[in-house]
């Protein structure tokens, strides 16, 4: 009971030192200081209006540089307010409605083309096109409700602003400590795969995930420690923020490294249970420690011990006595397959000590990249006139919601005013903050719009019954909305209680029938999440399927670089070159990219799910492949090896050759067989040397020599790494050419 009462406590605790809730309490502070302000002055509007201009404003204000953070919410402000004034006299107009509703939502959507943080700007011009129709009151000229929609906006930046310069740090300390909880949770899911139990597809599409979201937070952090460190100077806490950040990313390619096959691992060691049990608690270990300091990052609160090392000692005390009760020369490979366990594991370890040194201020001098590198790192985004002529077509997924999001808000503008629904507004406000490009995802918010409002009206309902004083009105609409807007990004179906709640009792003053207010909010929001869910599916969709083969092509293409840096740091074996690092993070990237869009696509009707089960294999063939690469490359980083043999060559091209005709098969153009016998012949080449390495090994043990010398077992721990990578990497690439060549085959279920 007190561990479960221990962890609720934490989670709030997080929650109410997360930025989301902070941005909750800004957003509500900078709502009700000009209505309380101007409605004591009897100019009640006034402060409405500037309200308006907060709330307009607000969603662009996300985790980034300061830059983009004050230049996000003045764009907001100006487009906010812009739109407001085009669609406020367009409605007094009613031939100018419906080509304002057609052209104003097709062009402020497709601005989106610009990237995420221009889509929240943009959703700021949508929601003001959408207030327009409130008709809260009509005391001031809309020119002037216009301006103050902009002063409301500027008035919100001064609020955020102010708070963020209080805590300037906080948003960096949020994202490390949940980078450092997601990466966690990714050791977890990787180290459970060893079960001999384990349900590998579930924790496969689990790791697939957690993959996407690891790379989405690693590009947040990126453009926020990056940017902190060219604005600040080389400070002290940029310099050691980026250098846990890079920790972070490296214990994400030693997870994915972890030089292990799965199922040969289990199968070798099955007789070794009690082994690879203390190597899992070792792993479990590293996770758990992970998330305590990233705990301690959250509440800003004493660092915890760290016990790390000394169940690492112990796993060694474990191996040594392993290596003691085994006669080497017949389980020689399940030495080794625990031995390299154990180095990587020793790795990960060093990482969570690095990272705790880093936070006690004990760090020692290290490495960093130039200014000139660490700018390589960062995802530009093109604000060019040519990105909005190449995306105006129809393979562009933006122009096609632009168009279908422009179409369903008028179908709703067209029926609340056919049946003169109360409040028809909230029709459209449903529809544009319900949809989105992709299907998947706008069916999940319908679904949870839905239950969300459901719920608010039934709670708000209740306690209507209980109470009809203002005070309480009040009260509770304001404490809902801080809920809600500190809720929307964590759990979608609570705040869309907290919404309708806020909405009601909002209203509720201004009202007196409050039952009226929750039956027609229940009534359009129904409708508005209905034709947002038909929308999506009839008009001009956009099937993860019509476009699959591509990012396929995408990431196997991004492997093949990473292969191309691994095969050049294995022949110079110089200072890690930048080049690698782009590579490494290209080709993860990548791999999220298409495990998301695999996952967008288990959410669309099972029409469009053909060849489910053979892009789900070719994804896992790909993670796979990635993982064998990054296991052969932090090998390779990390540990003095021989020079790299024409063998190795015949391999990496072989595999290379794999790999590009399956990215020629997807594009449709020709390929020619690859002759298997030089790749036949390295193979038996590489295992000769690994065995005549094996035999002089033998050969001390028999004349006495139990311990290994240092040489010796690096050579014999690189050949047998080394050619099983290699064998690994070709077996993968010819299954995925094999599985892409069945993908591209007509009628293949």
């Amino acid at each position: 009971m007190n561990k479960h009462f221990k962890k609720y406590r934490d989670e709030l605790i997080k929650f109410l030192r997360s930025t989301d809730f902070s941005k909750a309490i800004v957003l509500t502070i900078a709502i009700v200081i000009p209505i309380g302000i101007f409605s004591n002055l009897g100019i009640l509007e006034v402060g409405i209006s500037i309200a308006m201009g907060c709330l307009l404003s607000s969603p662009s204000d996300v985790s980034g540089s300061f830059k983009h953070k004050v230049l996000g919410i003045l764009a907001a402000a100006v487009l906010g307010s812009f739109s407001f004034f085009i669609a406020g006299y367009s409605e007094t107009l009613v031939w100018a409605v419906i080509p304002m509703l057609l052209l104003t939502m097709f062009s402020i959507s497709y601005l989106s083309v610009y990237g995420f943080r221009a889509s929240l700007v943009t959703f700021s011009g949508l929601l003001a096109v959408v207030l327009s129709f409130a008709n809260i009151s009509s005391e001031i000229e809309i020119w002037e409700k216009s301006l103050l929609i902009f002063t409301g906006g500027i008035w919100y930046m001064i609020v955020s602003v102010s708070w963020y310069l209080i805590k300037p740090e906080r948003a960096t300390e949020q994202l490390l400590a949940e980078t450092m909880e997601i990466t966690a949770e990714y050791l977890r899911l990787r180290i459970k795969l060893l079960q001999s139990d384990a349900n590998v597809e579930k924790i496969q599409r689990r790791l697939f995930q957690k993959q996407t979201e690891l790379n989405e937070h690693h590009e947040s952090l990126r453009e926020l420690l990056i940017n902190y460190r060219r604005s600040s100077g080389s400070s002290g806490y940029a310099r050691k923020r980026l250098l846990i950040f890079i920790d972070l990313v490296d214990m994400l390619e030693l997870a994915m490294a972890n030089p292990l096959d799965y199922d040969k691992m289990r199968e070798v060691m099955e007789t070794d249970r009690d082994e690879i049990n203390a190597f899992s608690d070792l792993s479990l270990r590293i996770a758990d420690q992970l998330d305590l300091i990233a705990l301690a990052v959250h509440k800003n609160s004493r660092l915890p011990e760290n016990v790390v090392p000394k169940y690492l000692k112990a796993t060694k005390e474990s191996l040594l006595k392993f290596r003691n009760k085994i006669d080497v020369t017949q389980k020689r490979e399940h030495l080794l397959l625990l031995r390299n366990l154990y180095d990587y594991q020793s790795r990960q370890v060093q990482k969570i000590n690095n990272i705790d040194r880093i936070l006690r201020n004990l760090e020692g001098k290290r490495k960093i990249f130039k200014d000139k590198e660490v700018k390589q790192f960062l995802t530009q985004q093109e604000y060019s006139f040519k990105t909005l002529v190449t995306n105006f077509n129809f393979t562009s997924a933006i122009f096609r919601h632009s168009l279908r999001l422009a179409i369903v808000v008028l179908v709703g503008y067209l029926v609340g005013s056919y049946f003169s629904v109360q409040n028809a507004y909230w029709i459209l406000l449903t529809i544009v903050v319900i949809m989105r490009p992709n299907y998947g995802l706008t069916k999940e918010r319908t679904r949870k719009r839905i239950v969300g409002t459901l719920i608010g009206g039934a709670i708000a309902t209740g306690i209507v019954y209980i109470t009809q004083s203002p005070a309480v009105y009040a009260a509770l609409g304001i404490l809902s909305l801080t809920l809600a807007f500190s809720l929307i990004q964590r759990n979608y179906t609570t705040a869309a209680i907290f919404i309708t709640l806020s909405i009601i009792f909002i209203y509720a003053l201004l009202q007196p029938e409050v039952l009226n207010v929750i039956q027609f909010r229940i009534l359009d929001t129904m409708i508005g999440a209905g034709l947002a869910a038909l929308g999506n599916l009839i008009l001009w969709p956009k099937w993860e399927l019509q476009n699959i083969n591509n990012v396929i092509a995408g990431s196997l293409n991004s492997n093949l670089e990473y292969l191309d840096e691994i095969d050049k740091y294995y022949h110079d074996k110089e200072d890690l070159p930048v080049s690698y690092k782009l590579a490494r993070k290209k080709a993860f990237l990548q791999m999220g990219e298409l495990s998301g869009a695999f996952q967008r696509m288990t959410q669309e009707p099972k029409s469009q799910q053909k060849k489910l089960s053979l892009i789900y294999e070719i994804v896992g063939l790909n993670h796979t492949f990635l993982s064998a690469l990054a296991s052969l490359g932090t090998y390779i980083r990390n540990h003095p090896t021989t020079r790299a043999s024409s063998d190795f060559e015949t391999y990496t091209e072989a595999i290379a050759y794999n790999m590009k005709n399956a990215v020629n098969i997807l594009h449709h153009k020709d390929f020619k067989d690859q002759k298997p016998e030089k790749v036949t012949e390295a193979g038996k080449s590489l295992h000769q040397k690994f065995d005549k390495l094996a035999r002089e090994r033998d050969l001390e043990i028999a004349s006495g020599k139990e311990r290994i010398d240092e040489d010796t077992r690096l050579r014999l721990q690189e050949a047998h790494l080394v050619t099983g990578q290699l064998e690994w990497l070709m077996d993968i690439s010819e299954k995925i050419k094999e599985n892409v060549s069945r993908i591209t085959l007509p009628n293949n279920e």
